[in-house]
């Protein structure tokens, strides 16, 4: 047993906030502490669409407003910060204005309401958009290391306000002691996902293609498909983010797997899993993102004695499952 298993055992009788927690990870998240035996508060817009909550109290909050961060974050020793306005591509390369001016009030009324209300840890789920687009054009994709954020250029509004978010976290506990601890997640996926509507990623929207797929069809990818990602399994990211919570490093952290494929090898996969060998892709204009996206993991690693382990193909199975069974119904 490594050291953050340990730490993590002292932790069950801890009050915990969980925000963004009616979405797909902080669900995850929130039905993993409970397992754990904390007490937990999520808060959210909107309750968990595919699954009840299994938090102790849920409230509906809207966090870009003062009051209400203040209301989500009373009495509890920690917060998880993974409210955000966000979505795939198709969104955040649409909603600049609106996806900046959203998360910038939830994350600094949050962080504020965290330290006027006297949590003692903070953990802000952060993001690979912080990464320089001028180092992600290249498909081969050269791992990004943390200190890579800098100098700062991101891709766009999300990078952006997630960075200075980061920074705004650092001042925090710089200043008033609070243990800030920061993840930059790189493309979780996994069963009670978004699928569809325009806010879901490329393996949730890939495999409702696949599944409303007839025999024969062509199911579409934007761009010529040899752009490059890595995915993260959502029960990986919710073991990392324990981790890195009630672990001692103050810094930012990767917290993503470094199984790099492109989009096509995504959709292959994916093809293969349902079973239908006569599906082909068809290759449409639209927004791609970056060329190449990989994580390095090296200072995980260090930090942490552990990386994320599930591999693509394996976590694919219950994500295609699950929701070939919901575009079923």
């Amino acid at each position: 047993m490594g050291g953050g298993e340990r730490e993590q055992g002292k932790q069950g009788d801890e009050r915990i906030a969980v925000t963004g927690a009616g979405g797909f990870l902080g669900h995850h998240l929130v039905r993993r502490l409970k397992r754990q035996g904390h007490w937990v508060r999520g808060i959210d817009l909107k309750e968990p669409e595919f699954a009840p909550s299994e938090a102790d109290e849920f409230k509906l909050l809207d966090l870009r407003l003062a009051d209400h961060c203040l209301a989500a974050t009373k009495d509890v020793d920690a917060v998880f910060a993974l409210a955000a306005d966000m979505g795939g591509m198709g969104y955040l390369s649409v909603h600049h204005a609106r996806v900046l001016h959203n998360n910038a009030l939830i994350n600094l009324h949050t962080l504020e309401a965290a330290r006027r209300n006297g949590a003692s840890r903070y953990l802000f789920a952060s993001s690979a958009c912080v990464y320089p687009e001028s180092r992600q054009t290249d498909a081969e994709a050269t791992p990004l290391r943390e200190p890579d954020a800098y100098p700062a250029a991101p891709q766009d509004a999300y990078g952006w306000e997630k960075l200075v978010s980061e920074r705004a976290l650092g001042y925090f506990a710089a200043e008033y002691g609070i243990a800030g601890r920061i993840v930059r997640l790189h493309n979780v996926y996994g069963p009670l996902g978004t699928y569809d509507g325009g806010r879901e990623k490329a393996p949730a929207a890939l495999c409702r293609k696949v599944a409303m797929a007839r025999d024969g069809d062509r199911i579409d990818v934007w761009g010529d498909g040899l752009q490059t990602r890595s995915f993260c399994y959502v029960d990986d990211c919710v073991e990392g983010l324990l981790r890195v919570m009630w672990g001692d490093h103050p810094g930012p952290l990767n917290l993503g797997s470094e199984q790099l494929v492109t989009v096509n090898a995504l959709a292959g996969l994916i093809i293969d899993i349902s079973g239908r060998k006569n599906l082909s892709i068809n290759h449409i204009e639209g927004p791609q993102g970056v060329r190449g996206r990989n994580s390095d993991n090296t200072l995980l690693r260090e930090t942490l004695g552990w990386e994320p382990s599930t591999p693509l193909e394996d976590g694919l199975v219950p994500t295609y499952r699950w929701i070939e069974s919901m575009v079923g119904r």
